[in-house]
């Protein structure tokens, strides 16, 4: 299994908690947000390591976004969701997009 597997999935397990309606709103509150710039750090390392990889990597970009965004209440708890589902998805792939051999840059 890839770091950047095993990231996504450690990253829609956290995306998953923080959708947690009241639970999660009080962990980004009183981390005084500083939890949505951990996301965002995790989900760009993940993005670049996915892309390295060639895998897909719609679920990170879309924790982004999320981290963006997440600070308007019922939009956050929404956009968390769809995030940690879709990080989760592509953390179940298990072959790159292509089978081509890989870039060795």
């Amino acid at each position: 299994m890839s770091i950047s597997r095993i990231l996504k999935w450690i990253s829609g397990i956290l995306e998953l908690g923080l959708a947690i309606p009241i639970i999660g709103g009080s962990i980004i509150i009183f981390s005084g947000y500083s939890a949505l710039g951990f996301m965002f750090v995790l989900h760009a390392i993940t993005v670049i390591l996915s892309v390295r990889n060639q895998e897909p990597a719609y679920g990170s970009l879309f924790g982004i976004l999320t981290s963006l965004l997440a600070w308007i209440p019922v939009v956050g708890w929404l956009m968390h969701l769809i995030a940690g589902i879709l990080c989760i998805m592509t953390g179940i792939k298990n072959s790159p997009r292509y089978n081509y051999p890989p870039n060795p840059f």
